[in-house]
């Protein structure tokens, strides 16, 4: 029992015990009092406190009742900047599809928001699971919740969940067409009675809560799926909410489902959420009071504190990790970037730092008296805090020098290389994240320009082009993009070094390989870090991925006055994570 609790710990908090607070709490009397944004990421830290509007919906409990006087009911409005590739969530690696999928599908465990913690200093908990025990790290014993049921929906008809359904779910996930199959490559999965499973894995992981957990992944359908219904067509789950409508370009709706697991949750009677492409549209929604909640960027932050001074604020650095990457060898063998000199003058070609100012406006900001900084994104982003190295620390070591802006030097690397000016393709997608990313990618082709690459700029259709080809390493030239935001910080090493078929460059290092494998089953967390700063510095002296600013800097939510039950997660489970606590005082 001791060696399970051992398990139990580590994957539990073992990487929550150890980080840096990165998020940026504001309460609804303004922008002031933003929690620090540094950087010393090996100090133990306290949370920052509770604000006014996250902490309301517990600021009422009482002994007898901790939901007491909660306003239930209403239509919580939101917005979405494009409809999804898919709403089946094994049907396409899209975040989209991901996004979609929370509103309706359970996981075995989820991510632990709190209102007073930021999502990046958080673990799991168990969503639909009851329990996770282990004895070795590598077989491990998954019990349900009895009670779970299913959507009122036919076939189905609200019936409850049992194993059957979780593995009928993993089939589909390790299914040879699964865009995500090799995330759970080798691990075993049966259903040893209708309430317990077993999973085998290839060998101990630290991290397999994480891995439940992680909203790209494992969401639980019923077994009717692709026989009693279309999951093309229609979502069937076990979730806080109910599709009750699709409108493509135009709008989802749910609603409450009253059979909810984790009652009384959810507080509002269903969600909306318009489809508007266009920043300007959104922001203008916003300000009319037709939504709730909207993404604002940084550069209108201020003004629309100025206009609206009782909206809340919420900002947040996330683990988000925008890069280069490179056409691969199969394809391109004798191409110059093929010579690490070239990818390294691809990377100091980029003025960080005005990047960073131009996309998330940091010292007007500042001036604000909004503690803000410029961080460095490295191969793993700088909001994931306790495992991110700096590039411009002492730890980086010799490479920190190829991350510096340095276009005499990125010169010489690209005459060194052989370079001869030819022209390359420079690709990207636009109108699908954030007018923040499409601005910012168009001067990053300036400063390859400026930087002496003839790279001529070809934008791709998201849904059609760049998720189906270009993501899954299938390019001529260079790419330019932005990582699935994992949960767990191993997963990235998974994607961009090992099996996976979305590994875009096609990118394998033996040494990297190794450092994957030691640091997915260590239990220390100095240790782990240490083999997981290491890659960092392997790929940077390699520049096999050249990272990139988007998603770098402080990213903005406003809310309305009205809501309540303000908590922030990561990845793609808010619909799960934090829209159930979420209510409206009116």
């Amino acid at each position: 029992m001791e060696e399970r609790n051992y398990w139990s710990r580590a994957l539990e908090g073992g990487v929550s015990r150890r980080t840096v607070l990165r998020g940026v709490g504001i309460a609804s009397a303004g922008l002031a009092g933003a929690a620090l944004i540094g950087c010393g990421n090996k100090e133990e830290t306290t949370p920052a406190k509770a604000t006014a509007a996250s902490a309301a919906a517990n600021a009422q409990a009482t002994a007898s009742d901790p939901f007491a006087n909660i306003k239930r009911g209403g239509i919580l409005k939101g917005e979405l900047t494009a409809d999804p590739v898919t709403i089946d969530p094994y049907g396409n690696a899209s975040f989209t599809a991901k996004t979609i999928a929370a509103y309706t599908y359970s996981r075995l465990y989820k991510v632990a928001a709190r209102g007073d913690k930021n999502p990046y200093a958080v673990g799991t908990e168990p969503d639909i699971a009851q329990s996770a025990e282990s004895t070795d790290g590598q077989n491990w014993t998954v019990k349900l919740k009895k009670g779970v049921k299913f959507h009122n929906i036919a076939p189905v008809n609200g019936r409850e969940v049992t194993t059957e359904d979780v593995v009928a779910s993993w089939k589909r996930l390790t299914d040879e067409k699964g865009p995500n199959k090799d995330a759970a490559k080798d691990i075993k999965l049966e259903a040893v009675d209708a309430s317990t499973l077993k999973f085998t894995l290839p060998k101990p992981n630290a991290t397999f809560l994480h891995f439940i957990s992680d909203s790209n992944l494992l969401w639980i359908q019923p077994k009717e799926v692709g026989s009693g219904f279309d999951p093309k067509t229609q979502m069937i789950g076990s979730g806080p909410w109910v599709m009750n409508e699709y409108k493509p370009n135009v709008k989802f709706a749910f609603k409450r489902h009253t059979e909810y697991h984790d009652k009384p949750k959810p507080f509002a009677d269903g969600i909306e959420l318009a489809i508007i492409p266009e920043y300007a549209n959104r922001l203008s929604q916003f300000q009319a009071g037709n939504v709730h909640f909207s993404g604002i960027n940084a550069n209108d932050v201020l003004q629309l504190r100025k206009d609206q001074p009782k909206v809340q604020w919420r900002g947040l650095l996330p683990a988000l990790l925008n890069f280069f990457y490179f056409e691969k060898a199969e394809t391109a063998p004798n191409a110059a970037w093929r010579d690490d000199r070239f990818r390294k003058a691809v990377s100091m070609t980029q003025d960080r730092d005005s990047l960073t100012e131009a996309g998330y406006n940091v010292k007007k900001l500042q001036e604000a008296g909004l503690d803000v900084s410029i961080l460095w994104n490295n191969i793993v982003p700088a909001g994931f805090a306790a495992w991110w190295l700096d590039p411009r620390g002492k730890d980086m070591g010799a490479s920190a020098e190829f991350f510096k802006f340095n276009k005499a030097e990125a010169k010489k690397l690209l005459d060194a290389s052989g370079y001869k000016g030819e022209k390359i393709p420079f690709i990207y997608t636009n109108k699908i994240y954030t007018s923040t990313f499409d601005s910012l990618a168009e001067a990053t082709a300036n400063y390859l320009r400026e930087g002496g690459i003839n790279v001529d700029i070809q934008t791709q259709d998201y849904a059609s082009v760049y998720i189906t080809q270009t993501f899954r390493s299938n390019f001529k030239g260079i790419a330019f993009g932005l990582e699935t935001p994992f949960p767990e910080v191993g997963n990235y090493f998974t994607r961009l070094f090992g099996d996976d078929p979305q590994n875009h460059g096609k990118i394998k290092d033996a040494k990297i390989t190794e450092l994957d494998a030691k640091q997915a089953v260590e239990l220390n967390a100095e240790k782990r870090r240490e083999f997981i700063w290491e890659i960092q510095r392997i790929n940077a002296d390699k520049m096999y991925y050249v990272p990139s600013q988007i998603g770098a800097g402080v990213g903005w939510t406003a809310y309305r006055p009205e809501v309540r039950g303000i908590i922030q997660t990561r990845a793609y489970g808010a619909p799960t994570e934090t829209l159930p606590e979420r209510w409206l005082d009116v």
